[in-house]
């Protein structure tokens, strides 16, 4: 059993994510369930310019877009909404989608790199309030940008200690030292594993245990094949915790954070027997 908590759809700032191409990967190298967010939701893009009006969509759109998909494949995938928290706020028409959609939807996904916008900031009291009403998770990405340090989102679950938040990446692009730190502090921040060596993934078990990590990938980010090989056509990471993980840590252990913790964490509603 594999749950992918960190998966895509979406054509934004140079990736192009459709359904069948999650889809085929996950068929094609035994992923059971993912998590979905959809990209086309990004308010900045790398460099951190705005996204051109005219490829804005309002947030609530893209949910009923995500939902949509989901719905056709509610065996296979479930929803993560992906907030504009830059520009918009969570309205009573989102708040309605949620209670009508319960059933497909897991999680609130940040993306503070893409809002320039921190976890801690106020302004997100609002969504943290609609997490602790309906029960979702908050994911965020970590890494990039001064917004996007993993200290922002260790302050947000601090502060907000009936949330469950999960630092996705541990800090893109870094040596994962100052996520791994932030993960034994509190009860209900967790890490994933897009982009994580493995060391550091089996150092944080070692450090907090292994009902501390997710296993998330970002799939379809590099093509229907991300899981096999990257853009250059190097082996992914990803092949390393589908193989060699399983000869490092123990086999409660690689359950745990293959799909176990998902289960827990986000109370995905997924036969695992």
């Amino acid at each position: 059993m594999i749950i992918d908590t960190h998966a895509h759809v979406g054509h934004m700032i140079g990736f192009n994510m459709t359904e069948a191409d999650l889809l085929y990967s996950m068929d094609r190298y035994g992923i059971d369930f993912s998590l979905v967010s959809n990209i086309e939701a990004a308010e900045h893009d790398h460099k951190g310019r705005k996204v051109p009006f005219f490829l804005r969509k309002p947030q609530n759109k893209l949910l009923r877009k995500t939902l949509e998909i989901a719905r056709r494949n509610s065996d296979k995938l479930g929803v993560l909404i992906w907030l504009r928290i830059f520009r918009e706020t969570p309205d009573e028409e989102l708040r309605n989608m949620i209670a009508e959609n319960r059933e497909l939807i897991y999680g609130i996904k940040l993306h503070p790199f893409h809002s320039l916008v921190a976890p801690d900031d106020e302004k997100l009291e609002p969504v943290y309030a609609l997490a602790r009403d309906f029960g979702l998770t908050v994911v965020s990405h970590t890494g990039g940008n001064e917004q996007a340090r993993s200290i922002h989102l260790y302050n947000a679950a601090k502060a907000h200690p009936d949330i469950n938040f999960v630092m996705v990446h541990m800090d893109l692009g870094t040596d994962n030292s100052e996520a791994l730190n932030l993960l034994g502090k509190l009860p209900n921040l967790y890490g994933d594993t897009t982009w994580v060596p493995v060391k550091t993934t089996v150092e944080a078990i070692k450090r907090c245990g292994s009902e501390k990590m997710l296993f998330g990938t970002d799939n379809p980010i590099d093509g229907k094949d991300t899981l096999l090989h990257n853009r250059t056509g190097d082996r992914s990471l990803y092949q390393q915790y589908f193989n060699e993980l399983k000869e490092m840590i123990s086999p409660e252990d690689y359950e745990n954070l293959m799909y176990k913790n998902a289960v827990r964490v986000f109370g995905i509603r997924k036969e695992t027997g």
